[in-house]
């Protein structure tokens, strides 16, 4: 145990983040714990293709190629490793590792820890009666129409901690939460117990920060022309004290910034309200508190925890089919009837038409201007993505539009060469017991049982933390984008999106929360119009947000919308018009936009959509 703060790096937020980022973060400062997170739930469903090709696969495979480049620096200087790279198979990525040892001639503790294979437990649990149902739609599982590929449960930090606490140099996970991978060095490095939940619920809220990478240091940050750097952000680091307070900071010298407002919109990102559940701790992020403290350090204080819940997450991997798109080019004057012609010739030529198909989802993006300077600018793209059970369908799908090539409107071409298209997965969220699922730790060829968190007859009283009073527009007001004076972050989760909102100034709160409502975010998001909203805020990061339940279908791999992530939903938001009180916009809009300044007025008036 150890009282001094435990410098946490973070050196991948997806799989597919900087190669080099490893070693920039051990190269560039003092460290003592290097993290990554490798694994959305996008991810899974790339590792569950793996493994079917490969069982010896199914693991992110850029972490041991990081780790190639890192190891023995970080053994030399006693840097722990810890990362959920291990995905499907983290046994097979702790024999990776342990490889790279041998070959530079260094001797590494790896350990493993697993036991979120729910695969058997779902299905004994289905064959007792329960029907899985799914988190946000109720529906049971044999909707689905068949067994799942994967069953992986969010594990917590604790099979991390037991790992770290015998000597571990590195330690492997299945699926844990994101968080776990900061919360389990923190517990191990301060000896916290199991029920100092307040203290827990800080390492979550530094873990949930750093964990996506260069989001926290400006990167996917709506003001991104106010962050130095941008061409090279760094990647972030969690300074954790042992109360679970924590300073957000980065290696100096390196792009972007660590401000309030970074660390607010990462806070912002793929959350569902104020109560943020984690295997082992409800983090109320409600009662964060944010200081700025020098250039590039920001204070995270004063969070709150609630005992762990009594059900984790479970994840399904589902096959979903096979998908596959084709984008025609469209050129010059009548775009509309062109692309219509382009669809008519398509479907005339797939046997059943585009009713043979279970989805298609037609898409028509217009950049061709009157009298173009350029060919860039007399052109649109007509891209036609369709899915089926059928992988001859599906793979035959681009071939029959190839052939209308000559044979349709003026200048037909197409964007890519036919593919053969690739495979759905689908993700089914439902929860089940924590109870059910033990962490499995095993090191130096032994295995022990870690049990999950504690449960608690009841939630400890919180003060709920006061919003301020709306503030109804006020004097003159002037129509602009909201993104003049609002931040966001949106993202996914499952078939939802996710959308924060935060104001940079107290008094451009207080408007916002005069008119953040479910029906002004359906005025404002009319594709949002028939799902079920989760509205949310936390007063302390002068932020509103809201939950879009089903808004991205069944989830990203089986999403055909060009935005199946909803990643730019909340820059959609931010380019939308509103009658913006003149007293909050800042001084450029006000000065050097000749905007016309109307009296005050509704926010959402009859008839007129903001």
């Amino acid at each position: 145990m150890s009282t001094a703060p435990l410098r946490i790096a973070n050196c991948s937020g997806f799989f597919g983040d900087r190669l080099s980022a490893a070693r920039e973060m051990v190269d560039g400062g003092s460290i003592d714990v290097l993290t990554g997170d490798w694994l959305a739930e996008l991810t899974m469903g790339v590792l569950v293709k793996q493994r079917k090709r490969n069982a010896d696969t199914g693991f992110a495979r850029t972490f041991v190629h990081q780790l190639d480049e890192v190891l023995e620096t970080c053994l030399d200087r006693k840097i722990k490793i810890v990362s959920n790279a291990g995905g499907l198979n983290p046994h097979g990525c702790a024999a990776q590792i342990v490889d790279i040892a041998e070959r530079i001639g260094r001797t590494v503790r790896v350990a493993v820890v697993d036991g979120d294979d729910a695969t058997r437990a779902f299905a004994d649990a289905r064959r007792t009666g329960w029907d899985a149902p799914h988190l946000d739609t109720g529906q049971p599982f044999s909707e689905a129409g068949q067994d799942p590929d994967v069953v992986s449960a969010y594990l917590g930090g604790w099979g991390i901690k037991e790992a770290l606490d015998g000597g571990a140099d590195v330690v492997i996970t299945g699926r844990v939460t994101d968080a776990a991978i900061i919360l389990g060095p923190a517990a191990w490095h301060f000896g916290w117990s199991r029920t100092d939940w307040d203290a827990l619920a800080g390492a979550v809220v530094a873990g949930h920060v750093i964990e996506c990478g260069a989001q926290a240091t400006g990167g996917n940050f709506s003001f991104f022309s106010e962050i130095p750097g941008m061409d090279r952000l760094g990647f972030p680091i969690a300074e954790i004290d042992a109360d679970g307070s924590s300073v957000i900071t980065k290696h100096p010298g390196t792009g972007g910034a660590v401000t309030v407002e970074t660390v607010t919109a990462q806070l912002l990102y793929e959350i569902d309200g104020p109560r943020y559940a984690n295997p082992d701790v409800i983090a109320r992020l409600d009662t964060v508190r944010l200081d700025q403290l020098d250039t590039d350090r920001v204070r995270i204080s004063d969070v709150r925890g609630e005992p762990a819940p009594p059900n984790v997450k479970v994840g399904a991997l589902v096959s979903g089919g096979w998908r596959n798109e084709v984008t025609f080019v469209l050129t010059g004057t009548d775009i509309e009837a062109k692309a219509e012609l382009a669809q008519q010739d398509l479907w005339a030529a797939i046997p059943g038409g585009k009713d043979s198909f279970r989805q298609v989802t037609v898409r028509l993006l217009r950049a061709d201007r009157p009298d173009p300077a350029t060919m860039n600018e007399a052109v649109a793209l007509l891209t036609i993505a369709v899915t089926d059970p059928s992988r001859e369908k599906i793979a035959a799908f681009p071939r029959l539009a190839i052939e209308t090539g000559l044979a349709s409107y003026p200048g037909l071409y197409f964007t890519s060469p036919p593919s053969a298209g690739s495979e759905i997965s689908v993700f089914w969220p439902t929860l089940m017991p924590a109870s059910s699922f033990p962490q499995r730790v095993t090191l130096d060829g032994t295995s022990v049982s870690v049990p999950p968190a504690p449960q608690a007859a009841a939630a400890p009283a919180m003060t709920e933390p006061t919003p301020p009073a709306p503030e109804p527009t006020q004097g003159p007001t002037v129509r602009q984008p909201l993104g003049t004076v609002f931040g966001t972050r949106s993202g996914d989760k499952a078939g939802n999106a996710t959308l924060g909102v935060w104001a940079r100034t107290d008094a451009e709160h207080r408007w916002l929360r005069s008119w953040w409502t479910e029906d002004a975010v359906r005025a404002l998001i009319p594709e949002a119009t028939h799902s079920t909203l989760r509205m949310w805020e936390l007063p302390h990061l002068r932020a509103c947000g809201v939950t879009i339940v089903g808004l991205l279908g069944r989830g990203v791999a089986a999403n055909l919308d060009l935005d199946s992530q909803g990643k730019g939903l909340g820059e959609y938001l931010r380019a939308k018009h509103l009658d913006i009180p003149v007293s909050l916009l800042p001084d450029d809009a006000q000065t050097n936009r000749g905007l016309d300044v109307v009296a005050a007025a509704p926010l959402l008036q009859t008839g007129r959509r903001p």
